[in-house]
């Protein structure tokens, strides 16, 4: 039998010296957005049937949202839902084998970055 040579590769476990591309980077946000929506459409979905229940749930409701920092956790999630709707669409091309060249794919990256920050401002503008 012959004897395998094992190649001794060096291993980089400092997360913090890892320079990603921005595909990468895309990919990541992906996920985050994807798992901060799965756990914060419930307790939207709760306070959105608390605020139909009567005319007072919806003026304490409103008050609440309409505080700082819950206009900052709104926006992150309306960030959220269209950042993961752009890359979504990003990732379905390329599962269809639409732009999987190195320059295509870091274009398409940062055409996601390029339409979900405007988006996300123009319908924030809207919402309020």
């Amino acid at each position: 039998m012959a004897e395998m040579t094992i190649k001794k590769r060096p291993k980089n476990l400092d997360l913090t010296t890892i320079k990603l591309p921005l595909p990468g980077k895309i990919s990541i946000l992906h996920r985050v957005s994807g798992a901060g929506l799965f756990l914060c459409i419930p307790v939207l979905l709760w306070l959105f049937g608390a605020s139909l229940g009567s005319p007072e749930s919806f003026a304490s409701f409103r008050s609440i949202a309409g505080m700082l920092p819950v206009k900052v956790v709104l926006a992150g999630l309306l960030w959220s839902f269209v950042h993961h709707f752009c890359a979504g669409i990003r990732f379905l091309l390329l599962d269809l084998h639409v732009g999987i060249e190195k320059e295509a794919a870091r274009k398409s990256a940062g055409v996601v970055l390029a339409v979900s920050i405007p988006l996300t401002l123009i319908l924030w503008g809207v919402l309020l």
